[in-house]
């Protein structure tokens, strides 16, 4: 046999010299088939390095027993936690599941969901992209029957079951933290992009500011991809202004880690000058000097029920699946940054 053809089921039964259905019942441990029999089939496909056609076994049975997630980047702790949890409860019920990454990007994203259907996954898991407004590519998922769930970036305009961190009490609760610290002159780093997580961290700031009488100052908001040059970036422009603020929450960890670099080369005390507060509980944030403040959003269980609804949603796939919003309630987790009484 040449070395790159690919070995098939009828490999197996000419070596074994037994038909072609049975050496599949076999692989699907069919209970028509003779232990032994199953036995010298697996022993014979491990032999020739017989890799199963996973798509030609979802044409045959409807079922692939994979599951396509699409995430931002999976280089982040959130996201790979949230897979994390996703896999675990997936792996018990004997699913695999295929992890993408968009990028952030409308395209990949796209692209992405037109390979996992290619691919005939049994349903997607997805966190949508910064830079995604139009949503006919998840639309057609949903047109295909095939179950969607969407977690932590999520929109109203589907009508899909969501897992989400309740992001409006967690940002309330940072501001409400700093004000009873004493800080007065609250800036937030925001995403300029139209995504739910980072409209309801500021309205939740917002909020808090009002429900304790300080006035909201539009120049006191600061919008970036609130990444770490971002967060750098972002504090220089604060540090311009005539009254510089005395905290400053930031909507990401690693907007708040860059503002924390630049007060340190600039010797500004951390919190007796400026109080620093971020969002996500990123690893790093509990190494820090001073460490951070932050909330934490319970990523393995967010994708712990995140997985259960996607199953919830795939076992009622042939009746009228009622979609639910999951929300779960975050950890303020406060550490010195903000610790100034």
């Amino acid at each position: 046999m040449a070395e790159n053809t690919k070995v098939t089921i009828h490999d197996i039964a000419e070596k074994l010299n037994i038909t072609a259905s049975t050496v599949s019942r076999a692989l699907n441990g069919s209970s028509r088939i003779s232990e032994v029999t199953k036995r010298a089939v697996l022993k014979a496909a491990k032999q020739l390095n017989y890799q199963p056609n996973h798509i030609a076994a979802a044409l045959r049975n409807g079922k692939s027993h994979l599951i396509g997630i699409i995430v931002p980047t999976a280089d982040r702790a959130f996201f790979a936690s949230v897979v994390r949890g996703i896999e675990e409860i997936a792996n018990s019920l004997n699913y695999k599941v295929i992890i993408c990454q968009s990028y952030d990007n409308y395209e990949k994203e796209v692209q992405t969901v037109d390979a996992l259907l290619s691919a005939r996954v049994d349903g997607i898991i997805a966190s949508i992209g910064k830079n995604t407004e139009d949503f006919e590519h998840f639309r057609k998922v949903q047109e295909k029957g095939i179950p969607l769930v969407l977690f932590d970036r999520t929109t109203d305009a589907l009508e899909v079951s969501q897992v989400i961190i309740d992001d409006y009490l967690g940002a309330y609760k940072v501001v409400e933290h700093l004000i009873q610290q004493g800080c007065r002159r609250i800036a937030h780093f925001t995403s300029p992009k139209k995504v739910s997580i980072y409209k309801e961290r500021l309205r939740g700031y917002m909020d808090a500011l009002r429900d304790h009488d300080i006035p909201f100052e539009e120049d006191l908001v600061v919008k970036s991809n609130l990444q770490l040059e971002d967060g750098r970036s972002s504090m220089e422009q604060l540090l311009q202004m005539e009254n510089i603020p005395d905290a400053v929450f930031s909507a990401s960890d690693y907007g708040a880690m860059g503002a924390m670099q630049v007060l340190k080369e600039r010797n500004i005390k951390i919190p007796e000058q400026i109080a620093l507060a971020g969002f996500s509980n990123e690893p790093f944030t509990s190494f820090t000097d001073p460490t951070l403040t932050t909330v934490d959003q319970f990523s393995v269980t967010m994708g712990k029920v995140t997985a259960e609804q996607f199953f919830e949603h795939f076992k009622s796939k042939e009746k009228h699946h009622k979609s639910q919003k999951v929300v779960i309630k975050p950890e303020l987790i406060i550490r010195k940054s903000t610790l100034r009484k």
